[in-house]
Order: C-alpha cells, then structure tokens, then sequence
C-alpha cells in the first residue's frame, strides 16, 4: 500500500483539469479509470478465471490511491497547490492516517480519536453483502470486463444518495439545526409530508443496525473533547429518539457517521469517497468471486404493458422471413 499511494503524473494532471465544481465520487470514478489505462489489466477470459493476483494486485492499487486522489484535487482546487504527497507520508502510515495526513496537509501523527473514526470507518464499510455497489460490480465482473470498469461502476452506483451518498444527506440535514425543538418541528414536518428522513430503516437491518452503536460511541467521544460539538450530537441523539418512538426506525451506520466525521474536521461532500476507500476491498472480493464460477448475470424481465395489438392495415412491408 506504500508504493499503491503514489499518483502517476498523467493522473494528477487529470485532477487538475477537471473542475472545482465537480463531485468528489466522480472524481474518483474518472481517476480510476485513467489508472485503468496508464495501468490496465489485461483482459483473458480464461486466465481471468483461474488466476486472481491481478486483481488483486489491482485493488491494492486502487484502495491506496483514492485516498491521496481524492485529496490531490481538493487542495489543487482549494488553493491551486500541487499536493506532495510522499512529503507529509511516512512508510508506516495507516490508510486513515494517510487520507487526514493529507487533507490537514501535516506530517505529524493524526489525533488518536480522529484516526480511529476514520480507521474503524474503513472496517465498518469494507463489506456489506449485495449492496447495490457490489451487485453492479458483479455485473460488470459477469461479462468479463476489465477490473476498473467493475469499479468504476460501483463507484457509480455508491454516489447514490440512497446508498453512500446518505451520510453526507444526513449532515446536511443535521447541519441546520440549532437545537433540539427545531430538529423536533422538522423531524415532524417531514413526516407529515411523508418525506424521507436520511439515515434511518435498512433493508436488512430491520432491527437496528449493529454498525450504529460503533459510529454513535465514536461521536459521543468526539462531542466530549474541547473542540468537539455536544449539541450536534444531542441532535443527533433527539432524532434518533423521535424516529424510533414515532415511527419503530432505527439509525443505520450513516446516521453517526455524519456526525463523527464532521467534528473530525471531515468536509462534508468527502465523507462519500472515504466509503470508496473502505468498500474498495470488498468490492475485489466480490469480483474474485464472481470470475471463479462466472455466469453472466442477466435477469429477465415480465412484460405487464398492453396485450397484443393488430398493426393497422396498409403501408407495412411484410417480412420475408
């Protein structure tokens, strides 16, 4: 992961020229595909379903460079700086010291609380079954295309706001809030509008997400310290509160990790590329396992529109087949 972390000159140059405006995961998503083709696998139906090194190899390079990639273009476009990214790095740094080494631009060790939300970010988020992320990932794998193009497509997929896009939902959401009545009068607003409230119900957690007490711990600490912001985390704990009292939902992962990730010192539209960071090995695995016993996955479709309907007569040229 050391040598992973370096960036190609082609591709920094490729993160300078795209614009400031951008969103971060598609940052990502196009840095990982010009990695694809400065360094590309070479595509082989049959070695592709024996060997796996490469691949491998390949998402050790990806999981070490996002994290540098993604901080490279937000100080270029922050303040024009070319980031020197070895100068702030020592060998044995951590995938979370690296990434907040480099946006906080400092050699020195991270804080010690500040390196845990994000190192136990990267274990909480690594794997996760069929998400949508790693089901289009396998679809992409099922055709035999190259390891980029899967990730490329579950970085797609994990924009999503639904998916790993929630986090940063929910910090905008919680930003505005002041206090606990006015997080009250909009929890209720959104209610009775029948709005979606960012953060709460899983699809398989239907009983509370484990991951939730590791992320709410994780805040309650940070809330504690002198920097830190106890109201948004009583906030975030009303809420928590009204959602299960008024409508039987429980806080999913995202809900604490916005609020963690904020008093970090986290920008909020980066909380999403560290997800890419972490599901990155998850991801791998699943297109290792999908090589090994491939089939290419096409659902069919049960076609419920009008019945069959006479062409009207005249002006058609009859098949010959």
């Amino acid at each position: 992961l050391v040598a992973a972390r370096r960036l190609p000159d082609e591709v920094k140059t490729c993160l300078e020229q795209m614009p400031a405006t951008a969103h971060p995961m598609d940052v990502l998503r196009t840095g990982c595909s010009v990695l694809g083709t400065l360094e590309p696998e070479l595509v082989d139906n049959v070695r592709m379903t024996k060997e796996h090194e490469d691949v491998i190899r390949i998402g050790e390079r990806l999981t070490g460079s996002f994290g540098p990639m993604i901080c490279y273009w937000y100080h270029f476009h922050q303040s024009g700086e070319r980031l020197d990214i070895e100068s702030y790095l020592e060998d044995d740094d951590s995938l979370s010291q690296v990434f907040l080494k480099l946006l906080f631009k400092s050699a020195a060790k991270p804080d010690a609380l500040h390196n845990k939300v994000v190192d136990t970010s990267y274990i909480l988020y690594a794997e996760h079954d069929f998400a949508a992320s790693t089901f289009a990932s396998r679809v992409t794998a099922s055709t035999m295309s190259d390891v980029y193009s899967c990730i490329s497509t579950a970085i797609g997929t994990l924009r999503g706001n639904l998916h790993g896009g929630a986090n940063e939902a929910v910090m905008h959401f919680l930003e505005d809030l002041n206090n606990e009545q006015e997080a009250a009068d909009m929890v209720n607003s959104k209610l009775s509008k029948k709005e979606v409230i960012m953060g709460f119900g899983h699809r398989i957690y239907k009983n509370g997400d484990p991951r939730n007490a590791v992320f709410k711990d994780l805040s309650h600490q940070l809330s504690q310290k002198p920097e830190g912001k106890p109201h948004l985390y009583a906030i975030s704990q009303h809420i928590e509160g009204m959602m299960e009292n008024l409508k039987g939902m429980y806080a999913n992962a995202d809900f604490y990790a916005a609020s963690a990730y904020h008093q970090v010192g986290i920008p909020t539209y980066l909380f999403t590329p560290l997800f890419v960071v972490a599901r990155t090995s998850g991801w791998i695995a699943h297109i290792v396992e999908q090589r090994s016993q491939n089939r290419i996955i096409r659902p069919s479709s049960a076609y419920i529109g009008p019945a069959e309907r006479d062409l009207p007569s005249g002006g058609f040229v009859k098949s010959k087949l």
